[in-house]
């Protein structure tokens, strides 16, 4: 992935955004830390990224409240995707330097805590796990752990438990009963810039991709220029897949 194409997966879902009518303030904080984000993991530069990708959980957190205050979702539903960004905005700090062993182990179980809340947020508003994509999910976190355990058995344990729990989130996300009437791809919810209940799913994959990325850099990737593009992506994919994730639960209590 080239710097701009990095970038434009930030700048499609704003568009997005835009096109739904739901464009705020908060979401503008967001883009900018995940672009800024974006922009220094390309460069190298861990430094800055303390204070850019730690806007991105807050952000979205301001955004959970201001649902709140409309009366668009309850306390429950606040509650848990309050405990997600705070989960999330944890293992942002601990993942901004991943090639460390015991970073990556706390990044991950902070992560873990935030798929856990999303997950009983998705199953509260009756997301329930279709079996092509359960066992696809399934096949996948299997094959990550048996890689793990071969190449970074240090850390094997606990990226694989994070990966049960992503899956499992990504898993609810992509049921098509969370969007009816949405047109579908081969079963699929096709992602629609004006219905954010139909981004789940894709919100999902993204996030998967995105993870799976910062193992493949780890595993495969020695040369810098290709670690720092690695790194890019990672960055730019999980930015556009959590605000597509936290836009389409909301979404689902306002429909």
């Amino acid at each position: 992935m080239t710097r701009g194409g990095a970038r434009s997966v930030l700048r499609r879902v704003g568009a997005s955004l835009r096109g739904s009518g739901g464009l705020h303030p908060e979401h503008g904080v967001y883009l900018a830390g995940a672009l800024a984000t974006t922009a220094l993991a390309l460069t190298g530069d861990k430094r800055i990224q303390y204070a850019t990708k730690t806007t991105l959980g807050p952000a979205l957190a301001a955004r959970v409240l201001r649902e709140r205050r409309a009366g668009a979702i309850d306390g429950v539903d606040t509650a848990l995707l309050l405990i997600g960004l705070a989960g999330a905005t944890a293992g942002d700090v601990f993942m901004i330097d991943a090639d460390d062993d015991e970073r990556l182990r706390r990044g991950a179980s902070a992560f873990g805590v935030m798929q856990s809340a999303y997950g009983q947020y998705l199953r509260q508003h009756g997301a329930r796990p279709q079996l092509r994509t359960a066992l696809v999910s399934g096949a996948s976190a299997a094959a990550g752990a048996a890689l793990l355990h071969w190449r970074m058995p240090q850390v094997a344990p606990t990226l694989s438990g994070y990966s049960l729990a992503l899956g499992t989130t990504a898993t609810l996300a992509a049921d098509p009963g969370l969007a009816p009437g949405a047109p579908r791809i081969a079963d699929v919810v096709r992602p629609d810039a004006a219905d954010p209940r139909t981004w789940l799913g894709a919100g999902g994959m993204l996030f998967t991709a995105s993870d799976a990325a910062i193992v493949g850099r780890r595993m495969f990737l020695r040369g810098a220029a290709a670690r720092r593009l690695a790194e890019g992506f990672v960055i730019a994919s999980y930015g556009a897949a959590h605000l597509m994730l936290v836009e389409g639960m909301l979404a689902l209590r306002r429909r």
